[in-house]
């Protein structure tokens, strides 16, 4: 758990740099990412399981962008993004 602490502080700093051109696919709507360290206070999730953000439209850089880079991919089980 103190890694995605670390992870989080160093994605919030990162996040002005631009997105890996590698990075393809798109949002899984899983959450999973939402929950990196803890379940985010904006997080919702729809009967059918979907997750959404109920902020999406002012949403934190480091939010907007998550996987920035390969190297910031924590959710890869479950995550809709790849890097080739």
């Amino acid at each position: 758990m103190k890694n995605n602490y670390w992870a989080k502080t160093i994605r919030t700093f990162t996040s002005v740099l631009p997105v890996s051109k590698s990075r393809a696919g798109g949002c899984a709507r899983c959450g999973k990412c939402c929950s990196l360290p803890n379940k985010c206070f904006f997080l919702g999730v729809q009967k059918d399981g979907n997750a959404y953000c109920t902020i999406h439209s002012i949403r934190p850089l480091n939010c907007r962008k998550y996987p920035r880079t390969g190297k910031e991919l924590l959710t890869k089980d479950t995550c809709g993004f790849r890097f080739n």
